[in-house]
Protein backbone atom coordinates (compact mmCIF):
# COMPACT_ATOMS: atom_id res chain seq x y z
CA UNK A 1 0.00 0.00 0.00
CA UNK A 2 0.98 3.58 -0.40
CA UNK A 3 -1.12 6.05 1.61
CA UNK A 4 1.44 8.81 2.03
CA UNK A 5 4.20 10.30 -0.12
CA UNK A 6 5.96 13.59 -0.76
CA UNK A 7 6.74 15.69 -3.79
CA UNK A 8 9.16 18.54 -3.15
CA UNK A 9 10.35 18.78 -6.76
CA UNK A 10 10.27 22.37 -8.11
CA UNK A 11 7.85 22.91 -10.99
CA UNK A 12 10.65 23.84 -13.39
CA UNK A 13 12.46 20.59 -12.57
CA UNK A 14 9.29 18.57 -13.10
CA UNK A 15 8.79 20.16 -16.52
CA UNK A 16 12.33 19.22 -17.51
CA UNK A 17 12.20 15.71 -16.06
CA UNK A 18 8.88 14.79 -17.62
CA UNK A 19 9.14 16.67 -20.93
CA UNK A 20 6.38 19.21 -20.30
CA UNK A 21 6.50 22.68 -21.86
CA UNK A 22 5.90 25.83 -19.81
CA UNK A 23 2.63 26.37 -21.69
CA UNK A 24 1.36 22.97 -20.54
CA UNK A 25 2.20 23.51 -16.86
CA UNK A 26 -1.18 23.92 -15.09
CA UNK A 27 0.17 23.89 -11.52
CA UNK A 28 0.28 27.61 -10.88
CA UNK A 29 2.36 28.55 -7.84
CA UNK A 30 3.13 25.00 -6.76
CA UNK A 31 4.47 24.62 -3.22
CA UNK A 32 6.63 21.72 -1.94
CA UNK A 33 4.39 18.94 -0.65
CA UNK A 34 6.00 17.06 2.25
CA UNK A 35 2.92 14.94 3.05
CA UNK A 36 0.42 13.94 0.36
CA UNK A 37 -2.54 11.88 1.59
CA UNK A 38 -5.52 10.33 -0.23
CA UNK A 39 -7.98 13.00 -1.46
CA UNK A 40 -5.19 15.62 -1.48
CA UNK A 41 -4.30 17.49 -4.66
CA UNK A 42 -0.88 16.77 -6.18
CA UNK A 43 0.94 17.11 -9.53
CA UNK A 44 0.39 14.50 -12.23
CA UNK A 45 1.82 14.24 -15.76
CA UNK A 46 -0.79 13.08 -18.28
CA UNK A 47 -1.55 13.40 -21.97
CA UNK A 48 -4.05 16.10 -22.91
CA UNK A 49 -6.78 15.57 -25.51
CA UNK A 50 -4.33 16.51 -28.27
CA UNK A 51 -1.80 13.91 -27.08
CA UNK A 52 0.68 16.43 -25.65
CA UNK A 53 1.92 16.01 -22.08
CA UNK A 54 0.65 18.39 -19.42
CA UNK A 55 1.39 18.89 -15.73
CA UNK A 56 -1.82 19.20 -13.74
CA UNK A 57 -3.04 19.04 -10.12
CA UNK A 58 -5.39 16.09 -9.57
CA UNK A 59 -6.97 14.54 -6.48
CA UNK A 60 -5.42 11.32 -5.15
CA UNK A 61 -7.81 8.38 -5.21
CA UNK A 62 -10.51 7.28 -7.66
CA UNK A 63 -13.88 8.00 -6.06
CA UNK A 64 -16.85 5.67 -5.82
CA UNK A 65 -20.24 6.06 -4.18
CA UNK A 66 -20.30 4.84 -0.59
CA UNK A 67 -23.37 4.20 1.56
CA UNK A 68 -23.81 3.62 5.27
CA UNK A 69 -24.27 -0.06 6.11
CA UNK A 70 -26.70 0.89 8.88
CA UNK A 71 -28.89 3.47 7.17
CA UNK A 72 -28.19 3.10 3.46
CA UNK A 73 -27.59 6.85 3.25
CA UNK A 74 -24.86 8.21 0.99
CA UNK A 75 -21.74 9.15 2.98
CA UNK A 76 -18.28 10.43 2.04
CA UNK A 77 -17.07 8.65 -1.12
CA UNK A 78 -14.42 5.97 -1.02
CA UNK A 79 -10.99 6.96 -2.36
CA UNK A 80 -9.13 4.17 -4.18
CA UNK A 81 -5.59 5.50 -3.97
CA UNK A 82 -3.85 2.23 -4.91
CA UNK A 83 -4.45 -0.17 -7.82
CA UNK A 84 -2.95 -3.66 -7.73
CA UNK A 85 -0.79 -4.52 -10.74
CA UNK A 86 -2.56 -7.88 -11.15
CA UNK A 87 -5.98 -6.18 -11.37
CA UNK A 88 -5.38 -3.31 -13.82
CA UNK A 89 -6.31 -5.37 -16.90
CA UNK A 90 -9.39 -7.06 -15.42
CA UNK A 91 -11.05 -4.88 -12.78
CA UNK A 92 -13.82 -2.61 -14.00
CA UNK A 93 -12.53 0.15 -11.74
CA UNK A 94 -9.08 0.18 -13.36
CA UNK A 95 -9.29 -1.37 -16.83
CA UNK A 96 -10.42 1.67 -18.82
CA UNK A 97 -7.85 3.94 -17.22
CA UNK A 98 -5.04 1.43 -17.77
CA UNK A 99 -5.98 1.20 -21.43
CA UNK A 100 -6.47 4.91 -22.11
CA UNK A 101 -5.35 7.15 -19.23
CA UNK A 102 -1.96 6.14 -17.87
CA UNK A 103 0.03 8.90 -16.17
CA UNK A 104 3.20 9.69 -14.23
CA UNK A 105 2.98 10.70 -10.56
CA UNK A 106 6.05 12.78 -9.58
CA UNK A 107 7.45 12.07 -6.11
CA UNK A 108 10.54 12.52 -3.97
CA UNK A 109 9.81 9.93 -1.23
CA UNK A 110 7.06 7.63 0.05
CA UNK A 111 6.12 6.37 3.48
CA UNK A 112 5.11 3.03 4.98
CA UNK A 113 4.09 2.50 8.60
CA UNK A 114 4.99 -0.40 10.88
CA UNK A 115 3.27 -1.28 14.12
CA UNK A 116 0.53 0.54 16.00
CA UNK A 117 0.04 2.78 19.03
CA UNK A 118 2.40 4.32 18.15
CA UNK A 119 3.34 3.37 14.61
CA UNK A 120 6.84 3.94 13.24
CA UNK A 121 6.89 5.68 9.86
CA UNK A 122 9.61 4.80 7.34
CA UNK A 123 10.29 7.15 4.45
CA UNK A 124 11.85 5.62 1.33
CA UNK A 125 13.73 7.49 -1.40
CA UNK A 126 16.02 6.66 -4.27
CA UNK A 127 19.79 6.77 -3.99
CA UNK A 128 21.66 9.38 -5.96
CA UNK A 129 23.70 12.56 -5.86
CA UNK A 130 20.76 14.49 -4.41
CA UNK A 131 19.30 13.93 -0.95
CA UNK A 132 16.01 12.74 -2.48
CA UNK A 133 16.34 12.28 -6.24
CA UNK A 134 13.03 12.85 -8.06
CA UNK A 135 11.16 9.89 -9.52
CA UNK A 136 7.71 8.92 -10.77
CA UNK A 137 5.15 6.33 -9.77
CA UNK A 138 3.20 4.49 -12.45
CA UNK A 139 -0.28 5.98 -12.23
CA UNK A 140 -3.65 6.18 -13.95
CA UNK A 141 -6.28 8.92 -13.95
CA UNK A 142 -9.98 9.35 -14.61
CA UNK A 143 -12.89 11.69 -14.05
CA UNK A 144 -14.58 9.95 -11.13
CA UNK A 145 -18.38 10.33 -11.11
CA UNK A 146 -20.20 9.31 -7.96
CA UNK A 147 -23.04 10.18 -5.60
CA UNK A 148 -22.21 12.69 -2.88
CA UNK A 149 -24.34 13.83 0.03
CA UNK A 150 -25.81 16.64 -2.05
CA UNK A 151 -26.21 14.65 -5.27
CA UNK A 152 -24.04 13.67 -8.25
CA UNK A 153 -20.42 14.83 -8.09
CA UNK A 154 -17.32 14.53 -10.28
CA UNK A 155 -13.59 14.98 -9.68
CA UNK A 156 -10.49 14.42 -11.78
CA UNK A 157 -8.53 11.86 -9.79
CA UNK A 158 -5.48 9.62 -10.04
CA UNK A 159 -4.31 6.38 -8.47
CA UNK A 160 -0.88 4.82 -7.87
CA UNK A 161 -0.23 1.25 -9.03
CA UNK A 162 1.34 -1.15 -6.55
CA UNK A 163 3.33 -4.35 -7.03
CA UNK A 164 5.19 -6.93 -4.91
CA UNK A 165 7.39 -5.38 -2.21
CA UNK A 166 11.15 -5.50 -2.79
CA UNK A 167 13.76 -6.41 -0.17
CA UNK A 168 14.08 -2.94 1.35
CA UNK A 169 10.33 -2.34 1.70
CA UNK A 170 9.36 -5.90 2.67
CA UNK A 171 10.52 -5.70 6.34
CA UNK A 172 8.18 -2.72 6.81
CA UNK A 173 5.34 -3.62 4.47
CA UNK A 174 5.66 -7.31 3.54
CA UNK A 175 3.30 -7.42 0.58
CA UNK A 176 3.08 -4.31 -1.59
CA UNK A 177 4.97 -1.21 -2.71
CA UNK A 178 4.27 1.49 -5.33
CA UNK A 179 5.60 0.92 -8.85
CA UNK A 180 8.54 3.28 -9.45
CA UNK A 181 9.43 3.78 -13.10
CA UNK A 182 12.86 4.35 -14.59
CA UNK A 183 13.10 7.62 -16.59
CA UNK A 184 13.92 5.56 -19.68
CA UNK A 185 10.51 3.87 -19.30
CA UNK A 186 8.34 6.99 -19.06
CA UNK A 187 7.54 7.02 -22.78
CA UNK A 188 6.75 3.30 -22.81
CA UNK A 189 4.40 3.75 -19.87
CA UNK A 190 2.63 6.74 -21.35
CA UNK A 191 2.53 5.73 -25.01
CA UNK A 192 3.26 2.00 -25.28
CA UNK A 193 0.71 -0.70 -26.02
CA UNK A 194 -0.95 -2.57 -23.17
CA UNK A 195 1.58 -5.40 -23.07
CA UNK A 196 4.52 -2.99 -23.12
CA UNK A 197 3.01 -0.94 -20.29
CA UNK A 198 2.09 -3.98 -18.22
CA UNK A 199 5.62 -5.39 -18.28
CA UNK A 200 6.86 -2.26 -16.47
CA UNK A 201 4.83 -3.10 -13.36
CA UNK A 202 7.74 -4.59 -11.43
CA UNK A 203 9.36 -3.95 -8.01
CA UNK A 204 12.09 -1.31 -8.13
CA UNK A 205 15.66 -2.52 -7.55
CA UNK A 206 16.13 -2.47 -3.77
CA UNK A 207 19.81 -1.59 -4.25
CA UNK A 208 18.78 1.74 -5.71
CA UNK A 209 16.66 2.73 -2.70
CA UNK A 210 17.30 3.92 0.85
CA UNK A 211 15.43 4.70 4.05
CA UNK A 212 15.87 8.43 4.59
CA UNK A 213 13.82 8.88 7.75
CA UNK A 214 12.13 6.73 10.39
CA UNK A 215 10.47 7.51 13.66
CA UNK A 216 7.30 7.47 15.70
CA UNK A 217 4.74 9.94 14.48
CA UNK A 218 6.83 11.19 11.55
CA UNK A 219 3.89 11.70 9.19
CA UNK A 220 5.65 14.16 6.90
CA UNK A 221 9.07 14.21 5.31
CA UNK A 222 10.68 17.28 6.95
CA UNK A 223 13.76 17.27 4.75
CA UNK A 224 11.85 16.59 1.54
Amino acid sequence: MCNLYSNTIPAAAMRQLFDVTVERDRLGNAEPLTAIYPKHMAPVVRKADDGVRELVPLSWGFRTTKKSKKTGAVIQPGAWNNARDDKVRSSGLWKGSFEHRRCLVPASSFCEAKGRNPATYYWFALKGDEDRPPFAFAGMWQTSRYEGKEGPEAVEAYTVITTTANEIVKPIHPQRMPVILQPSDYEQWMDGNLDDAFELLQPYDAGGMQVVLSGEGEKSDPVG
